[in-house]
């Protein structure tokens, strides 16, 4: 399935998400976009992400300094540079425009004033579409990941879609999944209401580390 450019609106975008296919191109001049919904699809357990003893201590040593939504356009950005990219310029536009209407969000991580790493995606419902991360120093995405399940957790999601499942996913307990079982658990998730920026929710780095997410409210996974 694959459409020309103009053909796509945010609205259109959400209502793929939500029927478990996502956009991808084939560069970043790319005209068109073209819609996948792989055999096997790739999932982080939010339950399940595995934070080890190097990366625990890099999130305790305060190096780095994390925040959400205060540079979305420049994690996409980033996210974008490589010599192969799937994020084609238009792609890029429609995911700006689902953060200004809520439904995209990032996690940025800072060394001093430089953004040295981040991560951003998709939420409807209870469900997160994780589409990219970038790190332009050791750690810097794994940091950004750590600190997204956390919230994540804390915000009552039970979905989090990696859409691929990568070597470097792998390593932090990441899982293949088939197409049937993905669906179910996407049912099950968009059925519920979660929230990225959970009243009261402000984690310190020892939290964190520790994988606790430090919320009341039921964040059981489903996986």
């Amino acid at each position: 399935m694959h459409g020309t450019a103009d053909e796509i609106t945010p609205e259109l975008l959400l209502r793929a998400y939500a029927m478990g296919i996502f956009p991808m191109s084939d560069g970043r001049d790319d005209p068109d976009i073209h819609w996948v919904d792989p055999r096997l699809r790739g999932v982080l357990p939010l339950d399940g992400f595995h934070l080890s003893r190097s990366l625990a201590k890099r999130i305790r040593s305060c190096r780095f300094r994390v925040t959400t939504d205060t540079a979305f356009a420049e994690v996409v950005k980033s996210c974008a540079e490589r010599e192969e990219t799937w994020i084609s310029q238009r792609i890029q536009g429609l995911y700006v425009q689902l953060h200004a209407l809520g439904f995209a969000h990032s996690t940025e991580v800072w060394e001093d004033d430089h953004l040295v790493g981040g991560v951003y995606g998709v939420t409807l419902g209870a469900a997160f579409f994780g589409e990219s991360m970038f790190s332009r120093t050791t750690d810097a995405s794994k940091l950004a990941l750590a600190f997204t399940t956390h919230r994540l957790r804390a915000g009552g999601f039970r979905l989090f879609d990696t859409q691929f499942l990568t070597p470097h996913l792998a390593s932090l307990g990441g899982k293949e999944i088939p197409r049937a079982e993905y669906h179910c658990l996407l049912a099950e998730a968009l059925s519920r209401t979660a929230s990225f920026d959970p009243p009261g929710y402000s984690p310190s780095s020892v939290e964190v580390s520790a994988g606790a997410s430090g919320s009341t409210q039921d964040s059981t996974q489903t996986s």
